[in-house]
């Protein structure tokens, strides 16, 4: 199950829904959905988070602690509201678009995906653009 939580004053749109979305790829990727926490904050309480935990001082827009089990998956992830609508102007989509993106890019690395090389780069992407596709809300 995914709960959200929220350290700003973002809550998200269609919960549920998005909890089920996130079901459907975890399951699309043979793994199983344990406990998964979102947690919307801000750009410092993510920075803060980057400093003590990763020993990285900048900015980011997702942050993912990975609790796995075998194949199920747990974590926490930390998503900076801030990062997603800055993003979301950069590269001209919604807010609603580039969060999921966010989101879902999260499940990825959880499920095995990386994003160190160009040509993970493209299959993080390609994945990204098919889970968003998959979505039958927002």
């Amino acid at each position: 199950m995914v709960s959200f939580y929220s350290e700003n004053d973002f809550t998200p749109e269609h919960p549920e829904e998005l909890n089920n979305w996130i079901r459907k790829i975890v399951e699309g990727e043979d793994y199983e959905l344990g406990e998964v926490s979102v947690v919307f904050c801000n750009d410092d309480y993510l920075l803060e988070i980057n400093q003590k935990f990763l020993d990285h001082d900048d900015y980011t827009d997702i942050i993912t602690f990975d609790y796995n089990l075998g194949k199920q998956i747990n974590s926490e992830i930390y998503i900076s509201t801030e990062r997603v609508a800055e993003n979301a102007s950069t590269f001209n989509c919604s807010f609603t678009d580039e969060l999921h993106r966010v989101i879902i890019h999260g499940i990825l690395h959880l499920c095995g995906y990386s994003d160190k090389d160009r040509t993970e780069k493209s299959t993080m992407r390609a994945k990204e653009n098919e889970a968003l596709l998959s979505r039958d809300f927002a």
